[in-house]
């Protein structure tokens, strides 16, 4: 048992002083000025998938062999390293910049998409901000419009239609948000701009629907001089709705307060 833990103790020391004296080597290549040496140790360090020390040592080379022939390659390295990394952010920033400095380049237009691939990545949860996904769609589209013929341009479309989903559950759900804390007014009109921009949307029944019952719920909270307009409101909606789902499951739901704006209606005339 003993033994044992002799040989691990060992192992672990040689261990620590190999790391160590590999630390000391790459702090020591930081401080040169070999930039050949930093160039090539960089791109041992991509390949064993050590990024942050392959990005810092290409930080160093990149001003140094700007408009040269390797230029490229060390631009592709380093923007390859920080998409690995995971920081689409940056990435989608090199990747673009490199289509611009390199349009003639093999990679140009994988990096072009890359960059837009990146933005989608980034691309949060429809409840957040959408910057990110109207970025990531512009970025897309531009891709196609550039690369018509390009393999790519089928996932391009796929990431948009992707992405226009998030934008419409987004825009839907801010709908219903006023709907559910009562600012009927804000409602009926979020679910009518809804629908004028995204006409083929899934929701659109209940969201033809939930304009009757904003209209509605906003005539029967309203003081009685405003109600006669506000009901007239519901009843336009309800007469649009029944028009094009004549056949909905909210239908009865519809009718209720149909017959209700009617019947309050007549009551304010009279």
């Amino acid at each position: 048992m003993s033994l044992k833990k002799n040989i691990g103790s060992i192992a672990s020391f040689i261990l620590l002083l190999v790391l160590f004296s590999s630390c000391s080597q790459y702090q020591r290549l930081l401080k040169s000025d070999d930039f050949e040496l930093k160039y090539a140790t960089a791109i041992e360090y991509y390949y064993e998938g050590n990024y942050g020390r392959s990005i810092a040592l290409f930080s160093d080379v990149i001003p140094v062999y700007r408009g040269t022939a390797e230029a490229e390659q060390i631009n592709f390295y380093f923007a390859m390293a920080h998409f690995k990394m995971g920081d689409y952010t940056l990435a989608s920033h090199y990747f673009k910049s490199f289509a611009t400095a390199f349009p003639r380049s093999e990679h140009a237009e994988e990096f072009l998409y890359l960059s837009a691939y990146c933005q989608y990545l980034e691309s949060p949860r429809y409840s957040l901000d959408q910057t990110n996904t109207l970025q990531a769609i512009r970025e897309l589209q531009q891709f196609i419009n550039r690369y018509p013929y390009s393999d790519r341009v089928e996932d391009a479309n796929e990431l948009i239609d992707e992405l226009r989903f998030k934008l419409e559950k987004k825009r839907y759900s801010t709908a219903m948000m006023y709907l559910d804390i009562s600012d009927y007014q804000a409602a009926a009109t979020t679910f009518e701009t809804f629908i004028r921009d995204y006409p083929d949307t899934q929701f659109r029944e209940e969201a033809t629907f939930l304009i009757i019952k904003a209209y509605f719920e906003f005539a029967v909270n309203s003081i009685p001089q405003r109600q006669q307009e506000r009901f007239q409101k519901a009843l336009e909606a309800y007469h649009n709705f029944s028009r094009r789902y004549p056949d909905s499951e909210f239908m009865r739901e519809a009718t209720r307060m149909q017959n209700h704006a009617k019947q309050s209606m007549a009551a304010l005339q009279n």
